[in-house]
Order: structure tokens, then sequence, then C-alpha cells
């Protein structure tokens, strides 16, 4: 099956915008005295009371206490990048598929009132859960923008930290994603994103999977091709530190939601997938990507047949 951009793109604002309703609709069915489904991981199957081995128990304790229940629900990241991104008073940061704006609003409450935090979403269920979550949460140094994380609607040299949480391993075109990063990015800006990251090969089945590339894994790039990506668009102290090493049983649950033959496969991925915290640096003196980019789509134009969506995140 071969895989092309706008493929992931739409069946991914569909999964996510889906997600995004059955949060709304699980808050809505608890206020009546009742429960709802609510999606796992980066829009796989309705929770069936397991723990998700991807997106269970990222925020330590007390953290997330001062958020909204829906933006912890819709939180289908695969980390915690706001923790590890060490952020600063005053500071610009942008989340690259924002969901429910979980690590939005966490980022807002790091760089206080005098930074800002904005937050970026292709789909549009997820955006007005967001800023819904943003409201109730009091957070006003925030901002959400509907737009593609391969097309960023900001300017130039104008963010100091990019976080993103299980999403870049969603787009079709990574490449794209990492030179918009580059270039949004301030000189001397960081580039500090969970996301899932595989070591070595992995079976054809499990890259074919469109089900499973809309539940982080079957997009995810290998870590070297991650550092190649890195350095190709202009970053330097480039490091990927595993945070969670997916095992063989971990595996198990998303293989067999995907249909893939578990017997088949699960020696061949044990190990092979890992969450890990990407980090980079745009270099001081930078003021240009490396990587040419074509220009930018307003966001309330439609995108031509060849590119049917409207863009972004869980994972992301």
């Amino acid at each position: 099956m071969s895989i092309t951009t706008p493929d992931v793109s739409s069946i991914v604002r569909e999964k996510y915008g889906e997600a995004a309703r059955r949060v709304l609709e699980a808050n809505e069915s608890a206020a009546a005295g009742c429960c709802g489904p609510v999606n796992s991981c980066c829009g796989g199957a309705a929770f069936n009371g397991t723990v998700d081995p991807i997106t269970s128990n990222l925020y330590v304790n007390g953290e997330t206490d001062e958020l909204p229940n829906a933006a912890v629900l819709a939180s289908l990241g695969c980390g915690n990048p706001t923790a590890l991104a060490e952020l600063r008073e005053g500071e610009v940061v942008l989340d690259l598929g924002s969901g429910g704006g979980i690590d939005v609003l966490l980022s807002a409450r790091r760089v206080g009132p005098t930074g800002k935090a904005y937050g970026l979403d292709m789909t549009d269920d997820m955006l007005a859960l967001a800023k819904r979550n943003a409201a109730e949460a009091g957070v006003t140094n925030v901002e959400f923008l509907r737009g593609r994380i391969e097309e960023i609607p900001l300017p130039s040299n104008t963010v100091d930290v990019i976080i993103s949480n299980c999403v870049i391993n969603l787009s079709g075109d990574k490449r794209r994603v990492l030179a918009e990063a580059f270039r949004v990015l301030k000189p001397g800006g960081r580039f500090a994103v969970s996301d899932v990251v595989v070591r070595g090969e992995v079976p054809a089945d499990v890259r074919r999977s469109m089900e499973l590339w809309v539940g982080c894994v079957a997009g995810a790039l290998e870590e070297q091709e991650f550092r190649t990506l890195l350095a190709e668009n202009g970053f330097t102290d480039i490091d990927i530190e595993p945070t969670r090493l997916y095992k063989g049983d971990d595996a198990r649950v998303f293989l067999q939601d995907a249909g893939i033959n578990v017997d088949a496969n699960l020696a061949e991925i044990d190990g092979k997938f890992m969450a890990a915290f990407v980090r980079a640096t745009k270099p001081a003196g930078e003021h240009a990507v490396v990587t040419p980019v074509t220009k930018r789509r307003p966001l309330d134009q439609a995108a031509p047949a060849a590119d049917a969506c409207c863009g972004p995140d869980c994972c992301p």
C-alpha cells in the first residue's frame, strides 16, 4: 500500500477529530452521572479499560491538577515535553499538533505572564476543545492556530522553543516539518519534542498499516534518520534520549487492534520502538532555513486537490 501525504493527513484529521468528540462526550456523560468512551493513544481504538503502553503515566503527580479534565483526557502523546524542555520565564513556545491543549497550558504556566504559548493543530474539534480548556483554566497567555505542521503560520525567527508530543511521526513529510521548525525558531532557539522513534528495521506489514500510522507507530522515524534530517535542516547539538522502551507485550495490544499477525511479528518488534525526547538547537546567527520551503498557503484558502487537508498533534 502506497502511503501519500494527503492520505495520512486526512485520516489523522478524521481520527483526532473523533478523539476530541469522544472526550467532549465523555465529559458530558460524566456531568450526567455516567461514563463515556475515551479514545486511547494517538487516535487508536476506544479505551477498553486497559493501560495504554504509550500514553500512560506521562505526567508527574500534581502536574495536571489545575487543568480541566478534558485537557487531560485528550492527551494522546507519548511523553512530557514541557518538563524536559526546561522552559524559562518570558519565552515563546510553539506546540506542533497541540490537540486538546494540555502541553500548551502547561507551557503557558512555565513561561509565565511575560511569555506566550502557541498551539498549532489541523483538527477543528481539537482546536475547539483546546480553546474551551484554556478558557476553563483561566489561562490567557495562549493562542491556538489552525494549520499544518508542514506549513507553520508564524513568521520566521519568532519562537524560542518548539515542542511536540507524538505528532511529528504522523506527518507524511517530516523533512518539511523540520525545515519549518528551523525557520520559525529564533537564532539559538531550541527544538525539544517527544516522539516515537525506531531502532533498526521493522516488519513491512507494520510500516504498511495505516491504522498503525495513525496510532503513532508506523510513521516513526528510525533513530539515525531522525538525526540526519535534523542536521540536513541546519540543527546542531542533536540528541535523542529514550524515555520509554516498548517491549513485545506492549506491542501486542496495538498489533492486534490493527489486525497484524501478533505471533509472526512480536519478536521482530520487541524493543525496536521507543518514546524518545529529541533535542536540537538552531545555531545563533542563523536567520534563514537551510532547506527551501515553498510559499505558505493562507489558512482561509482551500488546499489544492493534491493536498486535500487543512493541516494540524498525540499522538500525537
